[in-house]
C-alpha cells in the first residue's frame, strides 16, 4: 500500500477554490470583488436575511450535508436525523447549516447507481469547498452515498465526520424473521424455480422492506458503514445503530457535537486517514465477511488522498483475518444483531491482534483507545472470538490470471467450496439484454457444471451494475441447481450469495480476455491459487482479437453530457472506478479512459 504527496493548494486537485486568508465561518471562502471588507459586509447582509442573530452568525460552522430524496427509502428518516445534528452543533457553541446534495437510492436509479457515484462525488466535495465551513457533518446510507461522500470530504480535505443512517429492523413472513435483501434473492429463487407459489412471493415482497433504513443485512451499505467506523472517520459504534433506533439519534446529535470540535481542532481527514487506518478497514472487511463492493470503493476513497491499495496485499490480509460476523448472506443473523451485540468496536476487540491500534480516528482517540472505552460485553453467537470463528480465512480473495490481468473478485464467504477448484464449459451472454432474453430458455445449451459467462457489463460498457449475480437458468433452477460459477466485469449486491467471479479487469468492452470468450471454450478456476484463466491457445486468442471491434471508443454526439465524461474517464475496477482527473496519482496525467481499447 502505497501514499503518494496530496496537492491541497489548487482548486479540483483536493484544496479550496479561492484562499482564506485565515478567515473562519461565515468570512471562509469570501468572494473576491477587490474590496475584502465589503465581501464581509455583502455576505453578512444576505446571512441577516435567514433570521439567525448576529451572536450565531459569528460561530463556527458546521454544514450538514443531506442526501435525502423520494427516489431513496433508504434515507426516509434522515429529516429528524438531521434534527439531532443540528441539536448537537448548537449545544456545542456551533452554526448547523444544511445543504442539499444528490442523493442515490439503489432500487430507482438506471442504469445503476455505481454510474452515478463518481457524480454525487463531485457534488459533495464542490459543495463543501465553496461554501464556507468550517467542519461537515455527511450524512447518507445508501450503498453508493457513503463512498460518494467521503471521497467528496477527502479531496477538500475539510474536517468532516461520517453520519449513516443505519440498517432497517426486520419484518416477518408466517412466522419467519426476514430482512432485505438477502432474503429477497432466497425467495425469488425459490419463485423462480417452482417452489412457492406467485400469490406467496407477493405476500412475501411486502414484508422484506418494513422500516426505513439500509439493507438489514451485512450488504454495502452496512460493509461501508462498519469499515468507515474502521477507518476512524465515523464514532465509535455508530454504524450497526437501526435506522428507527433512538441510538440513531443520539449518534446524530453527538456527531453534531464532534463537528464543532473538529471545526476548532482542524483534524482533516488526511491526518486520520494512513495506509494502517486502510488496512485496518480491510481487515474489518474480511471479519466481516463484507460486500465486495466495498473493495471497490475504498479503493476509490483512499485514492483520494493519494493511498494506493495493492491487490496482493489484499490476499494476503485475507488468509490470515477469520471470518467472525455471523450475519445474512454469509451466516444467519441481522444487523440489529450486531449492533446488540456490540458492534464494530466488539469486531475490533476480537480482531486487536491483527489490527493497527496506534491509528488515529475523528475523535481523537486511537483504534486502540476506542477498544478500550468500549463496553467488554460481547454476544459470541453473533460475533465469534478470534479462537472460534466461522470461518479460518476472510471473506474475500482477489484473482488474476490470463482471463483477468489487472485482477477479480471473489466473495469466498459466500460461496460454494466444492466449486472453488474448477475447470468448466463456458456459456457465454453477450450483453445484459442477450442475458434476459436467453437465460430461461428451455432450448439453452447448459448444464450445471458449466461457467456462466457475461460480457459487457462493466464500467465503461453498462455503468458496472450490479449484475454478476446471474440468474440460475430455469431449466436447471427447476431441476434444483441453486449455484453455479459465474464470471463478469459487472458488480453484485453485497446482500448477494454464490460462486460469482466478479469485476474482471480489463472489462471486455475496452478488450479485455473476457471480451474473447466464446461459447464452449474451458475456463479454470483456482481459488486456492487465487487463478481464473481461459485456456485457449494464443494463435486463437490472437485471430480473435485482430477481428474484433469494440465500441468504447465511439465516443460520438449521441453520447452527452455526464454519461460522456464519465464513459471518457472512468478508471477500472481494480482503480476503483473513480475518474481518472479526480485522484492526485493521476490528475496530471489523466487521458480519456475510454480511449485504452486494447487494454
Amino acid at each position: 500500500m502505497s501514499t503518494n504527496h496530496i496537492d491541497n493548494t489548487q482548486p479540483g486537485t483536493g484544496g479550496a477554490s479561492a484562499p482564506d486568508h485565515g478567515e473562519t465561518g461565515l468570512y471562509r471562502g469570501l468572494t473576491n470583488y477587490g474590496d475584502r471588507e465589503f465581501a464581509r459586509y455583502l455576505r453578512r447582509t444576505f446571512a441577516h436575511s435567514t433570521g439567525r442573530s448576529p451572536e450565531l452568525l459569528e460561530r463556527p460552522v458546521v454544514g450538514i450535508a443531506t442526501s435525502t430524496s423520494d427516489f431513496n427509502n433508504c434515507h426516509r428518516q434522515q429529516p429528524e436525523l438531521i434534527e439531532a445534528v443540528k441539536r448537537g452543533v448548537l449545544a456545542a457553541g456551533g452554526v448547523p447549516m444544511e445543504f442539499p446534495t444528490i442523493s442515490l437510492g439503489e432500487g430507482f436509479l438506471s442504469p445503476t447507481s455505481m454510474a452515478y457515484r463518481n457524480l454525487m462525488a463531485m457534488d459533495v466535495e464542490e459543495m463543501v469547498r465553496a461554501q464556507p465551513m468550517d467542519s461537515v457533518v455527511l450524512v447518507g446510507g445508501c450503498d453508493k452515498t457513503v463512498p460518494a461522500q467521503l471521497m467528496g470530504a477527502f479531496s477538500t480535505d475539510r474536517p468532516a465526520v461520517q453520519l449513516v443512517v443505519g440498517p432497517m429492523m426486520t419484518g416477518r413472513f408466517e412466522g419467519e424473521r426476514l430482512g432485505a435483501c438477502t432474503d429477497c434473492r432466497r425467495f425469488w429463487g425459490q419463485y423462480r424455480g417452482g417452489a412457492i407459489s406467485g400469490e406467496t412471493i407477493k405476500k412475501v415482497e411486502r414484508n422484506l422492506a418494513t422500516t426505513t433504513g439500509t439493507c438489514a443485512v451485512m450488504g454495502t451499505a452496512s460493509t461501508m458503514a462498519c469499515i468507515t467506523e474502521a477507518l476512524g472517520m465515523a464514532l465509535p459504534g455508530s454504524a450497526t445503530a437501526p435506522a428507527v433506533h433512538s441510538d440513531r439519534l443520539r449518534f446524530g446529535e453527538y456527531s453534531g457535537r464532534l463537528a464543532v470540535e473538529l471545526a476548532g481542532n482542524r483534524l482533516a481527514p488526511s491526518q486520520i486517514v494512513t495506509a494502517a487506518s486502510v488496512r485496518n478497514a480491510l481487515r474489518i472487511l474480511l471479519a466481516i465477511g463484507g460486500s465486495t463492493n466495498a473493495l471497490i470503493h475504498l479503493t476509490a476513497m483512499a485514492g483520494r488522498l493519494g493511498i494506493e491499495l495493492d491487490p496482493s496485499e489484499l490476499n494476503a490480509l485475507s488468509d490470515e483475518t477469520p471470518v467472525l460476523v455471523d450475519l445474512k448472506p454469509t451466516g444467519a443473523h441481522y444487523m440489529e444483531d450486531l449492533h446488540a451485540a456490540g458492534g464494530v468496536p466488539a469486531i475490533m476487540r476480537e480482531l486487536r491482534g491483527l489490527l493497527e491500534l496506534d491509528a488515529a480516528t475523528v475523535t481523537g482517540q486511537t483504534i486502540g483507545e476506542v477498544i478500550e472505552g468500549a463496553d467488554p460485553w460481547v454476544d459470541h453467537s453473533v460475533i465469534r472470538p478470534v479462537t472460534d470463528p466461522i470461518r479460518p480465512q476472510g471473506g474475500l480473495k482477489w484473482l488474476t490470471g490470463s482471463l483477468a490481468p489487472k485482477g477479480a473478485l471473489i466473495k469466498r464467504s459466500a460461496a460454494n467450496p466444492e466449486l472453488f477448484e474448477r475447470t468448466g464449459r463456458a456459456v457465454v451472454f453477450t450483453s445484459l439484454e442477450d442475458l434476459s432474453q436467453r437465460i430461461d430458455d428451455p432450448e439453452l445449451d447448459v448444464e450445471e457444471d458449466d461457467f456462466l459467462v457475461l460480457q459487457n457489463a462493466g464500467p465503461i460498457a453498462a455503468g458496472m451494475p450490479e449484475a454478476g449475480y446471474l440468474p440460475i437458468p430455469a431449466k436447471l433452477a427447476s431441476r434444483g441447481v441453486r449455484d453455479m460459477v459465474r464470471l463478469s466485469d459487472a458488480r453484485m449486491s453485497g446482500t448477494a450469495y454464490g460462486t460469482i467471479v466478479l469485476h474482471i479487469a480489463p472489462e471486455a468492452a475496452i478488450g479485455g480476455p473476457l471480451a474473447f470468450v466464446r461459447n464452449g471454450d474451458r475456463i479454470s478456476l483456482s481459488v486456492a491459487e487465487g487463478r481464473i484463466d481461459l485456456l485457449v491457445n494464443a494463435d486463437e486468442l490472437e485471430a480473435r482479437k485482430a477481428a474484433a471491434q469494440f465500441a468504447a471508443t465511439d465516443t460520438g454526439s449521441q453520447v452527452t453530457g455526464y454519461q460522456r465524461l464519465f464513459r471518457n474517464h472512468v478508471m477500472q475496477a481494480d482503480r476503483g472506478c473513480d475518474f481518472d482527473f479526480a485522484t492526485p496519482m493521476n490528475a496530471e496525467q489523466a487521458e480519456p479512459a475510454g480511449q485504452h481499447a486494447r487494454a
